[in-house]
């Protein structure tokens, strides 16, 4: 169990059967009335994020989300298998429950899996994965100002605006998080 009063950012426990996790929290003691805790959570496994007060001596049950490395081995259909490395068993996910950054990862990516007693409910990719460009227009020296950028097919088939310099065949680093070209490999 764990008290209002002891909330801190990332805390997980569940509140009316729902995993939530803290995202900001305030102590507050007004000068007329009793102290409490304003806090704001998102909701782990939907991510809506809710703002709410509660007393600092409230009790709520501690959640415990497990987060382990597997390693994404292939895709049938509507299925993703992932691989534990140690036990070696395949376990199937949904891609309703992949999130948009999973298009830059490829087969034998070792990526997070979230889950709560368990149920998975995420998957979170490396942050940064090195593609290769396999396709993308060439880039002319001329009319351009700072920072011109063009769009690219990475083996993934994801697509991103590169920098002009970058050609077929080049090795380039993603930030999964945003989608941005980092620099090449």
């Amino acid at each position: 169990m764990i008290s209002a009063g002891d909330f801190r950012n990332g805390v997980t426990f569940e509140l009316d059967g729902q995993v939530v996790q803290v995202i900001e929290f305030q102590h507050v003691k007004p000068g007329k009335g009793a102290a409490f805790v304003r806090t704001k959570y998102k909701n782990v496994i939907t991510g809506s994020v809710v703002e709410t007060s509660f007393n600092p001596t409230a009790k709520f049950p501690t959640a415990f989300v497990e987060r382990k490395d597997m390693q994404y081995s292939y895709n049938d259909g509507d299925l993703y298998y992932f691989m534990d490395l140690e036990s070696y068993e395949q376990v199937p996910i949904s891609a309703s429950i992949l999130s948009d950054s999973f298009k830059f990862v490829k087969e034998e990516m070792i990526c997070k899996i979230l889950s709560y007693k368990g149920n998975v409910f995420g998957v979170e990719p490396p942050n940064f994965v090195e593609l290769k460009v396999t396709q993308t227009d060439p880039g002319f020296k001329g009319d351009t100002a700072t920072n011109a950028t063009k769009p690219a097919t990475l083996e993934t088939g994801a697509e991103i605006k590169v920098p002009l310099f970058i050609d077929e065949g080049e090795i380039i680093q993603v930030d999964t998080r945003t989608g941005e070209y980092m620099s090449r490999a």
